[in-house]
């Protein structure tokens, strides 16, 4: 029997090749992967990650006196620490498949695998941005079980004067759409990531400018809608809403559906950031994932060798950095666009 390594039974220089066509399928639909603050995995790590936060200076209003130097002032930190977590899957693949299957199944595996971490890593990171603590509501109601109305465009402008009073900076960086660990510049502006189901009534509210018609379209983003005002949008089915936890009707979407009768309407998140409004290990760079094949080889427990898998195992965490620089706006979706 073959001496087993590391990642199963493909040798290092493989399974690097295979990392990276993991990292590099679904690139291009993670969503938070963008905004977030990326703190790439260290080498020989621990379990637990470190983002920091430096805060503002007290303002110097007070005269210089002649000849005398100020006392000045130390820098001040927040540290916000978060514990990774492992992650992994693996599917079987049999003696079967190998020898007659006439697909490279090293490679459609690798390739639904990368699609499967993408999806993984952003729906957890979705739940723990869904779950922060500054909340606004559709027409500016008093709670989710009341929640009756669309994206507005003045229950934008009071988010963005809520981020403009906590002093909250527009995204003019983001991390790059690559198997690399990189950053591009992007038009300063508040990103709102939010559900495809949405699409309809973004691009109804007042003052919504098409992502074609900006200036240098080429600069909109993957998934990107448009914007109003100082917001760009986001779509991914990801952002999953709160089936019928808001007010009865029948205009709003309910269950997923359009109703036929009066019902209580699904309530979707949307998440609108600042700058380092959180914090991620970005699924991109060496040693962000891990992948390990095992052929069908007889063993104790499979003692004719009929099985083998393809696997993938990455650490991961998320951390919100500043709760006054993420909002959660809380809309239906019109079930007749």
């Amino acid at each position: 029997m073959p001496e087993i390594t590391t990642y199963g039974d493909i040798s290092p220089r493989t399974a690097a090749h295979a990392a990276a066509q993991l990292l590099e399928r679904g690139q291009h639909l993670m969503v938070t992967e963008r905004f977030g603050q990326a703190k790439p995995l260290p080498k020989k790590h621990t379990q637990t990650v470190k983002f920091r936060r430096y805060e503002s200076l007290a303002r110097a209003t007070s005269p210089l006196a002649e000849g005398v130097t100020p006392p000045g002032q130390k820098l001040t930190k927040t540290d916000i620490t978060a514990v990774l977590q492992q992650y992994g899957d693996l599917v079987t693949i049999t003696d079967v498949v190998r020898d007659t299957h006439e697909d490279p199944v090293l490679r459609e595996g690798v390739d639904v695998a990368g699609e499967q971490i993408q999806e993984t890593v952003e729906v957890i990171r979705i739940s723990k941005l869904k779950a922060g603590s500054t909340v606004f509501y559709a027409d500016s109601v008093a709670s989710r079980s009341v929640v009756n109305g669309t994206i507005k465009a003045g229950d934008l402008r009071q988010i963005v004067r809520f981020f403009n009073k906590m002093k909250a900076r527009k995204i003019s960086q983001i991390v790059k759409a690559s198997a690399e660990v990189s950053t591009e510049p992007v038009a300063a502006a508040f990103f709102a990531m939010c559900h495809t189901d949405l699409i309809s009534d973004i691009r109804d509210t007042a003052g919504f400018v098409p992502v074609e018609q900006y200036s240098n379209s080429d600069k909109g983003l993957p998934g990107e809608v448009g914007k109003v005002e100082e917001i760009r949008f986001i779509a991914t089915a990801l952002f999953e809403p709160w089936m019928a936890a808001g007010a009865s009707g029948t205009t709003y979407l309910s269950n997923g559906s359009i109703p036929s009768a009066a019902a209580a309407c699904d309530v979707y998140p949307v998440i609108v950031v600042a700058q380092n409004a959180y914090g991620i290990v970005p699924l991109q760079g060496e040693g962000a994932v891990t992948p390990t094949v095992i052929n069908p080889t007889p063993t104790k427990s499979d003692p004719l060798g009929q099985r083998g898998s393809i696997g993938w195992k990455t650490w991961q965490t998320v951390a919100i950095l500043n709760q006054s620089w993420l909002a959660r706006y809380e809309v239906a979706a019109t079930a007749k666009p």
